[in-house]
């Protein structure tokens, strides 16, 4: 539960903040490459002094939390002030919804709201009661899960009406072929197709308002919904999206069915192995990455994107390619992903760490390899009586995913087999 009574609105960020936070930020990968420099040099001699080992450390670090930093400022730049007017003028029935829904949330007064649904002829109150959510909140809901949500903001996305969507895949791959203009068509073998589902499940957070805050003609309810459920939807999605279990939350692509790519099948995601448990290999560590890269059809791998944790994207941070070069280079601008081989990286926080047969990195084109599915609607149920003094909105969404496009997405497992 959150007493927001005495939080001070979100401010836009200073852009000079955020330039001297982007120029501290550059400035400590400077001196992480040339302490890095330093190690790898001390190593070649004989070994690596505890104390650059212990200086590189602590500029990761200081490095880590820079990016941290800069990241926070960049979100924040982007939140409009909670008394900001929310969005054009509204016409007609949006108009009318967006009224009906402020008097509820405000003062409890749902008679509009059930006017509305009578006119429309639906059911606004589900099992669990509530009410949908005007179209403009439900799309700055939508547009901020994609700001905050790693995966969301470059998975494949869809909207449904249904509980659960649907779409033919075949297990065999597609059947095609060449012919001459006038020649005959030749019988190509029947593919194996199967149904793939994605059902979706309910996903929920209750944030809590003060009857001032609620009686503050200012503030703009709609934005106030969408910035308090933003956190607790995005860190929800995010877990799912990686690990689900495809039960209760949506099938995460770490558990999907996973195959060696040599034995690669069209109903399985293909992984490469680092050679060495919990470790990259000891000589030429770049190596597994460039196969991985390379692993990839050249179709799906120009729209790649790496995704892998912070813990793991340290230890990306000390590897060079052949020539000297570091494989990863901060980003170019604030607001920007860094990149890995000149493939952007996201940070998913959720991603496993090196362990043994962990499968810590991910790369592809996740917009085809995976799909989300949002149904439409979000729905609120204003409870004023289970936390006195406070009033608890409790909002609910359905959203669904799973890999679509077994080829689009490879693994790195860190282990031997």
């Amino acid at each position: 539960m959150t007493d927001i009574a005495s939080a001070p609105e979100i401010k836009s960020a200073n852009p000079a903040e955020i330039n001297a936070a982007f120029g501290e930020f550059l400035s400590s990968f400077e001196a992480f490459k040339e302490t890095n420099d330093r190690r790898l040099a001390e190593i070649e001699r004989r070994s690596a002094d505890i104390v650059t080992v212990d200086k590189l450390d602590r500029i990761d670090a200081a490095l880590d939390e820079s990016r941290r930093k800069l990241d926070d400022m960049v979100l924040k730049s982007r939140r409009p002030e909670l008394g900001r007017p929310s969005s054009p003028a509204l016409t007609g029935g949006e108009a009318e919804h967006k009224a009906a829904f402020d008097a509820y949330v405000r003062a409890g007064q749902d008679h509009g709201l059930k006017r509305l649904e009578e006119k429309a002829l639906s059911v606004g109150v589900g099992q669990d009661g509530g009410y949908l959510v005007p179209s403009v909140t439900e799309a700055e809901i939508m547009r901020r899960l994609s700001s905050a949500s790693p995966i969301r903001a470059i998975a494949g996305s869809i909207q449904v009406s249904a509980a659960t969507y649907k779409k033919p895949f075949s297990k065999t791959g597609p059947q095609s072929g060449w012919v001459a203009e006038t020649a005959s068509r030749p019988q190509t073998t029947s593919p194996v197709l199967v149904e793939l589902a994605f059902p979706t499940m309910e996903l929920y957070a209750m944030p809590a308002a003060t009857g001032m805050l609620l009686d503050d003609s200012a503030v703009d309810i709609d934005r106030w919904i969408a910035e308090e459920v933003e956190t607790a939807f995005a860190e929800q999605e995010g877990q799912a999206f990686v690990t689900g279990d495809g039960i209760t939350k949506p099938q995460g692509f770490l558990a999907t069915a996973k195959i060696a790519e040599t034995s690669w099948t069209p109903d399985k995601i293909g992984y490469k192995t680092t050679g060495v448990s919990a470790a990259f290999p000891a000589a030429n560590a770049s190596d597994v990455l460039f196969d991985l890269v390379y692993t990839l059809k050249g179709g799906f791998r120009q729209n790649a994107t790496w995704v892998m944790n912070r813990k793991v994207q340290s230890e990306i941070r000390k590897l060079k390619d052949t020539t000297g070069h570091y494989l990863w280079q901060p980003p170019t601008q604030f607001g920007a992903p860094a990149t890995l081989m000149n493939f952007p990286l996201v940070e998913a926080e959720d991603m496993p760490a090196i362990a043994a047969d962990s499968y810590s990195i991910a790369f592809g084109d996740f917009k085809r390899g995976y799909l989300i599915v949002d149904r439409v609607g979000v729905r609120v149920l204003r409870d004023p009586y289970s936390a006195k003094p406070y009033v608890l909105f409790y909002t609910t969404k359905r959203v669904g995913g799973g890999v679509q496009d077994f080829d689009a997405i490879k693994l790195l497992k860190f282990g031997t087999t």
